[in-house]
């Protein structure tokens, strides 16, 4: 299965935050799961960290990408057929880093790793 990871399990699991949940460990952990950053979490976490409010331990570029070639994650690009799905999505949910993993997520058959119950409202697949 493919996994899209959300900005704050794909931290989670880097730093083995309790916050992600059991199910979200398993899932993370099995080998035949084929786990996606986004680029647009990459972003998020980018501005977060610019703003002092995230933390990391190296630079944004290094920790990412560092974490990501650590754990096999692959870099997801953000499109242009994503990035026009987002017009389609009824306004559920506010944060526009979310919504675009949404986007990315129904455009390309992936499940969304997250515990956001707003994200759960759209027609794309959560686990967590």
């Amino acid at each position: 299965m493919k996994l899209l990871l959300d900005s704050g399990p794909f931290l989670w699991m880097i730093l083995g935050d309790p916050r992600l949940s059991a199910r979200a460990r398993d899932l993370v952990i099995d080998p035949d799961n084929e786990l996606l950053l986004s680029v647009v979490s990459a972003w998020e976490i980018s501005i977060k960290s610019s703003l002092g409010r995230l933390p990391l331990p190296d630079p944004p570029a290094r920790f990412i990408t560092t974490q990501r070639q650590i754990h096999a994650i692959q870099s997801l690009p953000l499109e242009e057929e994503p990035a026009l799905y987002w017009n389609r999505l009824p306004r559920i949910h506010t944060d526009p880093f979310d919504r675009m993993l949404i986007c990315q997520a129904i455009v390309h058959g992936l499940a969304l790793l997250t515990p956001d119950e707003w994200i759960a409202k759209y027609p794309v697949r959560v686990l967590w």
